[in-house]
C-alpha cells in the first residue's frame, strides 16, 4: 500500500489543503462505509503540524484507497476534533493523548465518555512556551500577572496551558490575562507586543514557531518546564513525560527542557473493520511520505503504534499493526 508517486502526493496535497481552507464540517454520506465514500479529517491550526500531516494523509487516502476521497479540515484541534468526530462531522481526528484520555473517561472538557478509539499512536507533541525576552519570565510561575495566549478555544494546547499554570501555582482564570488565540494569531500578538507569552503544543518544528523565532530572534526565548512536571504527573498521570526541545529545532542558543505528550489518530468506535484496517496500514506503511511534509512524522513508530492507553485501540487497527510488526 505504498504511495503511487511523490509528484502525485504533492499535487494532491496542494488541492487538499486548498479545499480544507474553505471549511470542513460535513454531514456523513451514505457511502462512508468499508466500500468507499468521502472521509473528512479534523486537524488543527493552519500553521501547525496537524494541518500539514492531515493534508498529506488525506492525499494518501485519496490516491491509494479505491473509492475513497479524503479532505483535511482546519479546526481548533483536539477538543473540537473529538467533539466533531463523535457528532459525525468528521471521520478521522488528530488529538493529544491527554485530551483523548479525558474524552474516553468523560471528564474535564467532556461531560460524558466519548465513543472514540485510536487507529495508532503518532509522534509526540512538545510543549513550547515562548516568552518575550524583556518580560522577565524565566519559569511558569513568572506568568502570574502577565498577558498570555493559552491556545485556540477547545484545543489540546488550551488544556495543557491551563494545567501547566495550575501546576506552577498560577490560577489560569484569575492570575493571568488569558487570550484564547490560535497559533497564527498568537504569533502576530507576540510580534506586536500585545502578549508576553504563548503556549503551544505541537511537533518539531512547528512552522508558526519557526516564523516567530526567525523574525524576532533574541527578542523571544523558550522557558523550561521540568520544574512543573512532577505536579502535572501527580495530578494527571504519566501521559505527560519529560522531553527536550533541541537547540537546532529553532536555532536557539541551548536545548530547552520541556514536557511531551503523545498524539493519537482517532475514529469512532463504529468505523467498519475493513476501513480501519486499511487506514492503519496506509498510515504506518507510508511514514516517509508524511515526513516529507513535516519532520515531526519521524516520531511515528510501528513499535509504539499500539501504545494508546487509556484510549482503546480499534480491533481492526490492532490487526493491521500485528500484521506489519
Amino acid at each position: 500500500m505504498r504511495i503511487r508517486s511523490l509528484s502525485t502526493l504533492v499535487v494532491a496535497l496542494a488541492l487538499t489543503v486548498s479545499m480544507a481552507a474553505c471549511g470542513g464540517q460535513r454531514k456523513p454520506e451514505p457511502g462512508d462505509g468499508a466500500g468507499g465514500g468521502r472521509l473528512t479529517i479534523a486537524t488543527g491550526n493552519t500553521t501547525g503540524v496537524y494541518y500539514q500531516l492531515g493534508g498529506a494523509l488525506a492525499s494518501l487516502i485519496s490516491d491509494n484507497l479505491d473509492g475513497y476521497r479524503a479532505t483535511a479540515s482546519e479546526t481548533g484541534a483536539s477538543v473540537q476534533n473529538i467533539q466533531g468526530l463523535t457528532a459525525g462531522n468528521y471521520d478521522i481526528a488528530f488529538s493529544l493523548a491527554d485530551t483523548a484520555a479525558d474524552a474516553v473517561e468523560g471528564k474535564s472538557s467532556f461531560t460524558a465518555p466519548q465513543d472514540v478509539v485510536a487507529l495508532s499512536r503518532l509522534y509526540s507533541n512538545y510543549t513550547q512556551v515562548v516568552v518575550r525576552a524583556a518580560s522577565g519570565i524565566t519559569k511558569m510561575a513568572d506568568l502570574k500577572g502577565k498577558r498570555i495566549s493559552t491556545g485556540s478555544p477547545n484545543s489540546g494546547t488550551e488544556v495543557i496551558a491551563r494545567r501547566l499554570l495550575t501546576a506552577a501555582g498560577v490560577d489560569p482564570v484569575k492570575d493571568v490575562t488569558a487570550q484564547r488565540l490560535g497559533l497564527p494569531e498568537s504569533v502576530d500578538a507576540m510580534k506586536s507586543g500585545q502578549i508576553d507569552a504563548l503556549v503551544w503544543s505541537g511537533g518539531l518544528p512547528t512552522s508558526g514557531i519557526t516564523d516567530l523565532t526567525t523574525s524576532m530572534g533574541a527578542k523571544v526565548r523558550f522557558i523550561p518546564l521540568d520544574d512543573v512536571l512532577p505536579a502535572l504527573q501527580q495530578e494527571h498521570g504519566k501521559v505527560y513525560a519529560a522531553g527536550v526541545i533541541p537547540a537546532a529545532a529553532y536555532k536557539q542558543p541551548t536545548d530547552t527542557q520541556t514536557i511531551i505528550v503523545p498524539n493519537l489518530l482517532l475514529v469512532r468506535k463504529d468505523m467498519p473493520d475493513a476501513l480501519a484496517e486499511k487506514l492503519t496500514s496506509l498510515l504506518l506503511q507510508n511514514k516517509e511520505a508524511l515526513v516529507q511534509v513535516n519532520p515531526a512524522a519521524k516520531g511515528i513508530d510501528l513499535k509504539n503504534a499500539a501504545m494508546t492507553d487509556p484510549v482503546p485501540l480499534h480491533p481492526a487497527a490492532k490487526k493491521a499493526i500485528d500484521a506489519l510488526d
